[in-house]
């Protein structure tokens, strides 16, 4: 339960930082949602596309699977939630050194800034998390075998003795009823025929 805890909350802090990423600048004072997806695959662009077409898309994508992967306990789908992230985090550092011959990190604010920091961060946490969290398939399987498991017959070590003599060895009743009890009442003794008659 805590590395459930831990791993669930570390996931879910790394896909709050992914989705708040592109609201950051990313490279010379230009925010992350003003990056369009289609930029990563034909390079970048000038253009500002609006929210929903830039690539904060699929980080919030990314950020939906890793709580879906949360609440269902599945460590693969807030794994790849993480590879996502990075992925797409990744392809933009790409295209963008091949679009400015290079990527730097300077202390007047240009070139490569927080908001990529950020991203990268939260897939690393989303990675992290999934590495921590026990998930739920082995404890699953477990379940099922015990449920499916029958009662195991007893051994020689604990024979079944019937009545309970003390001795080893295997039940000697063979019906299912209980073993019928004498009566302990047994009346008056019969006369003896080798005693003479009383006075």
């Amino acid at each position: 339960m805590i590395r459930y805890i831990l791993g669930s909350t570390v996931a879910l802090a790394g896909a709050a930082a992914a989705v708040l990423s592109p609201f950051r600048d990313w490279y010379d004072g230009r925010l992350g949602r003003q990056y369009r997806i289609a930029d990563l695959f034909n390079g970048i662009s000038g253009a500002r596309p609006g929210l929903w077409g830039s690539i904060w898309l699929p980080l919030l994508f990314a950020a939906a699977v890793t709580v879906v992967g949360v609440w269902l306990r599945s460590r693969l789908l807030v794994a790849c939630a993480g590879v996502v992230v990075l992925g797409f985090t990744v392809l933009w550092m790409v295209r963008q050194g091949q679009a400015t011959g290079s990527l730097t990190v300077a202390a007047d604010g240009s070139g490569l800034q927080v908001g990529v920091a950020t991203a990268a961060v939260g897939g690393a946490l989303m990675l992290v998390g999934a590495a921590v969290m026990p998930g739920r398939r082995g404890r699953g399987r477990l379940e099922r075998v015990d449920r499916k498991r029958p009662y195991a017959a007893p051994g020689s070590d604990d024979p079944d003795t019937w009545p309970p003599t003390q001795e080893p060895g295997p039940s000697v009743q063979t019906s299912p009823l209980p073993e019928p009890e004498a009566d302990p009442y047994t009346g008056p003794e019969p006369p003896d025929p080798r005693r003479p008659p009383g006075p």
